[in-house]
């Protein structure tokens, strides 16, 4: 379950990344999103689940 919420974050900043991205908006946000984005998948793809149960 916590794997899915994680993914499904990442998915939604990615999703805000790119709408930042093709309006041309603050570069700060584009950070934020990715970094969101970046980390939520590095949690899903590093750790084992029997981790995250």
């Amino acid at each position: 379950m916590t794997a899915t919420l994680l993914f499904v974050l990442a998915c939604l900043a990615g999703y805000q990344y790119r709408r930042v991205w093709v309006k041309d908006g603050p570069r700060w946000k584009l950070w934020l999103f990715g970094l969101v984005a970046a980390v939520c998948l590095a949690l899903v793809a590093f750790i084992p689940a029997s981790a995250i149960n």
